[in-house]
């Protein structure tokens, strides 16, 4: 026991240092942020957050061994940055709402609990809320391993001048939530249809005798719950704590390899972290082997494509764009030259934006 002890006192006094050390990152940047504020610099810089972030997971395996697991030490530094960048000044994000949702948890993520949320009906809405500036960023869904692309988003793109600015690509890991502990008291289950599609299984194995009810959201079953005795929502670990609810049962979905790639949009460009992508947009001429003659420049510039999508370009029946992300940034030389090649070789090639890849994505 005297061993224990010494060891519990140990770890009183590390606490006790992080605290002294957090106190004093806090300090340090308040002073950066006025600094900012009177040279007119901004406030938050992307690039300076992704060194952080590689800096410290290099240290944390090369000095450390990874003792402290990589993914944990991304969340403590997320939420480390996102606090100190409050005290210069809050970002205010806007995001596919209602609160709670699985876009919410990758805005979440992304930026941290320090930063200030609006949520959004729609995804216009949420590009409106970046385009007129009162928000900094915007949160939307742009595909899912399961259901595929979110063609409304990618839509946005062909009217809209925002940029991409990051990515953030999180599992939909869906759990019971309730306001009673133990599962035999649930006897009805709400969530939205999708949801309780993916859980089907587990439920029909644990809970045959619940009813099961749709709702128009995870949000709004989580809503429900609240009032009502004896009822269970499917939702995600962000509705858990937002609602206060209990985690009855975690990662029912059947899926396991269930992931969602989100996009942060923006009126900034990015700049070059050495790992990046880009995405862009292009209009082929209407003739033969034109859509070949397209690919072919990423082909003999050695550019690799990671995603090619097509979609209507709301111009002319039968017309459509084909949206590409590639790797590297469109200030490298070899990026550079395929998108020379490509606008000489196409009807029309916008840029979307060059953006660090999702971190841990590697």
């Amino acid at each position: 026991m005297e061993e224990l002890k010494k060891l519990r006192e140990e770890i009183d006094r590390i606490d006790e240092e992080i605290l002294r050390l957090l106190n004093e990152r806090a300090r340090i940047a308040r002073e950066i942020g006025e600094i900012k504020k009177k040279k007119n610099m901004e406030i938050h810089v992307p690039e300076r957050e992704r060194a952080i972030f590689e800096k410290v997971l290099k240290l944390n395996k090369e000095k450390f061994g990874e003792e402290f697991p990589p993914e944990a030490l991304v969340h403590i530094y997320r939420e480390i940055i996102s606090a100190c960048l409050s005290l210069e000044k809050p970002l205010k994000i806007a995001y596919l709402g209602p609160k709670a949702t699985f876009t919410h948890q990758a805005a979440l993520e992304f930026f941290g609990f320090s930063a200030q949320y609006v949520p959004c009906a729609t995804i216009r809405d949420v590009f409106v809320e970046v385009e007129s500036e009162r928000a900094d960023y915007g949160v939307v869904p742009v595909e899912n391993t399961i259901e595929g692309v979110v063609n409304y988003t990618l839509d946005m793109f062909l009217e809209s001048d925002l940029k991409i600015s990051g990515e953030v690509v999180i599992p939909i890991n869906l759990h019971l939530l309730s306001n009673v502990e133990n599962l035999s008291e649930v006897k009805r289950v709400y969530s939205h249809k999708v949801a309780l599609g993916q859980c089907r299984g587990w439920l029909e194995k644990n809970m045959p005798n619940a009813q099961l009810l749709e709702t128009e959201s995870t949000a709004k079953a989580c809503e429900i719950v609240l009032e009502e005795e004896g009822s269970a929502a499917i939702a995600s670990e962000v509705a858990s704590y937002t609602y206060h609810l209990n985690i009855l049962a975690s990662n029912i979905q059947e899926n396991m390899d269930n992931f969602t790639r989100f996009l942060i949009v923006s009126k900034r460009e990015m700049k070059p972290t050495g790992k990046d992508k880009t995405s862009l947009i292009f209009a082929v001429r209407d003739e033969p082997g034109a859509l070949y003659r397209a690919l072919e420049a990423f082909y003999l510039k050695g550019v690799n494509l990671t995603k090619i999508e097509s979609r209507p370009s709301r111009k002319r029946a039968w017309d459509y764009v084909f949206f590409v992300d590639l790797e590297g940034h469109r200030e490298d030389e070899k990026v550079k030259e395929v998108l020379r090649e490509l606008k000489s070789r196409t009807q029309m090639v916008k840029i979307l934006g060059s953006y660090p890849k999702a971190l841990l994505s590697e």
